[in-house]
């Protein structure tokens, strides 16, 4: 069994943990063993829709802090028409330790480490859409689109999941990419990898940018050319198990992909490597950083609105004329 999979026959034991006028909150149990009890089970807000054409997966980034934010994003769809289900990632919120400040395990310099959580996150996603599928929600058909946008991290996980799931129609990547490389040795949010390579080096003797790129330089040159989702997990070093560069290629649905000029925290060099490699995918550039990002919050839900807009009626024209 690849990591990837999971037994889909085990029990949801979903239970409604809270309800208001802008959402209700779900709860329902993982199909792996986390870290910490607390992640346990998944977290996923659902923001409904009066008159819905569409249903989003929407995914946030490392650390709790932005996401009350992002969840304006989630609200804001649905008053737009799309029943919009906001994800809370694993070890964040809810589902970590009172003392983190979100999403410490994916902070490590063993990939045979971060393949484990990484794909714990994308069990997730695809358990959310089991459950969609499955009749316990009510008032929402399954005939709807469905699309899945994901920030920073989150868009890492995002672009996983539509390789690897394509009951997914549609996708938005917000400020995220690929190539751990560039990730790793620049940005500055993962210093603590860097310390990790430093202090203990891993299981492939990675310890610094130079050798980094020499055990990385084969397998980079052989992504572009995979033929397969299996043929990921014959790459080495295995950090390409859980680089969303290895599956990009495998994302058939139509993309935007949102970058931020002055973006730091996801060097130009991920971003760019990850948009040449999606076959379907249209780029905006925000002139932002990262987190200055928000300040372009409305421009961002308009462009993501008006491309979830056509690539719905897309989908419905096709239906239609499958039906005839």
């Amino acid at each position: 069994m690849y990591i990837y999979e999971y037994d889909k026959n085990l029990p949801f034991n979903l239970k409604v943990e809270k309800e208001d006028e802008k959402y209700v909150l779900l709860s329902f149990d993982t199909v792996y063993e986390p870290d910490i009890p607390e992640s346990s089970r998944v977290y996923v807000y659902r923001y409904s829709a009066e008159n819905p054409w569409m249903r989003l997966i929407f995914l946030h980034g490392i650390g709790n802090g932005h996401i009350p934010y992002l969840m304006w994003f989630a609200e804001n769809f649905a008053q737009k028409g799309i029943e919009t289900y906001f994800l809370i990632q694993p070890y964040h919120m809810q589902r970590t330790k009172q003392e983190w400040n979100g999403g410490e395990p994916f902070f490590h310099h063993s990939p045979a480490h971060c393949i484990v959580r990484f794909h714990q996150a994308i069990k997730d996603v695809r358990r959310t859409i089991d459950l969609l599928e499955s009749g316990l929600i009510q008032g929402v058909s399954n005939d709807l689109p469905l699309g899945i946008m994901g920030f920073s991290f989150g868009g890492m996980i995002a672009t996983m999941s539509l390789a690897l799931d394509s009951r997914l129609d549609i996708g938005v990547l917000a400020f995220t990419g690929g190539d751990w490389r560039w990730i790793n040795w620049y940005s500055p949010y993962v210093e603590p990898v860097r310390e990790g390579y430093k202090k203990f080096s891993n299981e492939w003797g990675c310890k610094d940018e130079p050798k980094c790129i020499e055990l990385r330089s084969s397998s980079r040159r052989k992504v572009h050319s995979l033929k397969e989702l299996k043929d990921i997990f014959t790459l080495t070093p295995t950090c390409f198990h859980y680089d969303p560069l290895s599956y990009a290629k495998f994302v058939k649905q139509p993309v935007l992909m949102f970058s931020g000029v002055f973006d730091k925290v996801i060097p130009k060099q991920a971003s760019n490597g990850l948009y040449r490699l999606l076959p379907n995918a249209t780029k905006i550039t925000v002139p932002s950083g990262h987190k200055s990002s928000y300040l372009f919050r409305r421009f961002i839900a308009g462009k993501s609105l008006k491309f979830f807009k056509k690539q719905a009626q897309r989908i419905y024209k096709k239906a239609n004329q499958n039906a005839v």
